[in-house]
């Protein structure tokens, strides 16, 4: 495995929801409060971005090329050639409420979360969007919903409540309903909280931990495979890349920090990344 390493210096304000693209050789992701998709090319290290009319947080890339994003106004697409953006799919989440976490799964469908952008006080909200553009709200009750991730043959979702410190995961039916509710990780007591994770090409759990200055891999059992130290406090999401998804790179957040902890982490918000010794697990883009 190789040493975590700074691949884009930035200062993301909450750097969030990485998504690589294959047709283009770059890694995409967010800053959600500084409303901006970032991206970085794998081959050269060259970055660049988007300014957004709305907080996104999720994005994937559309087998018609482009990205569809969601948003605190509902689901989007994005030109990357020219950066144009189109609301496609209205929707009213709630005052004060933003997208969060989500991912695409194995049968080509987007999985997304909402939140009370007021530290999740109130409860969000878990959307499913069919490649056909139909949104379906499949679970509520979830203060902070981060990891939505799928397993490879598409049967089991894992979910996070970073306010529970939890992680859970559901069995999900043909039609996208979600059952059979069971832990799979409980951080409760311990320092930080489990945010943003990815899954590899041997079904292990890549988990960044909020608050603790650690990305963790669980094996499907639950239990700790490895603990990979990170420079930074607030890792916060991650997802492999480059063209045979060796490498695993990781979002972070300078959000709330005192001065003394920003002078600290001179990289806090920065974009890192590592080759784990392992491949991620290849992701179909959106057909809608």
């Amino acid at each position: 495995m190789s040493e975590v390493r700074c691949v884009a210096k930035c200062a993301d304000i909450l750097g969030e929801g990485p998504v690589w693209s294959a047709a283009e050789g770059r890694l995409y992701w967010f800053d959600i409060k500084g409303r901006r998709l970032n991206w970085l090319v794998h081959a050269t290290g060259a970055t660049g971005g988007y300014d957004l009319p709305w907080r996104a947080s999720v994005a994937a890339p559309r087998t018609h090329g482009g990205l569809i994003l969601a948003t605190e106004a509902g689901i989007a697409t994005l030109d990357t050639a020219t950066g144009a953006t189109e609301l496609v799919v209205p929707m009213e989440l709630g005052p004060g409420f933003r997208s969060n976490d989500g991912k695409i799964d194995a049968r080509g469908r987007l999985w997304w979360s909402s939140m009370d952008d007021d530290g999740g006080k109130r409860t969000g909200v878990l959307f499913r969007t069919d490649p056909d553009l139909s949104t379906h709200q499949v679970l509520d009750d979830i203060h902070i919903a981060n990891t939505v991730s799928v397993s490879a043959d598409g049967r089991l979702m894992y979910l996070a409540d970073s306010a529970r410190q939890v992680i859970w995961t559901f069995a999900i039916s043909d039609d996208g309903r979600l059952s059979d509710r069971r832990v799979f990780l409980d951080m409760s007591g311990q320092a930080g909280a489990p945010d943003g994770s990815a899954i590899d090409a041997e079904g292990f759990l890549w988990n960044a931990q909020w608050g603790a200055w650690r990305l963790v891999r669980y094996a499907p059992d639950g239990s700790v495979d490895r603990t990979i130290p990170m420079p930074v406090e607030q890792a916060s999401s991650c997802a492999f890349g480059g063209p045979d998804l060796a490498t695993l790179y990781v979002t972070s957040a300078a959000e709330g920090l005192s001065p003394k902890a920003r002078a600290d982490q001179p990289l806090a918000g920065s974009l890192f990344a590592f080759e784990p010794g392992v491949r991620g697990l290849a992701l179909p883009a959106f057909a809608g």
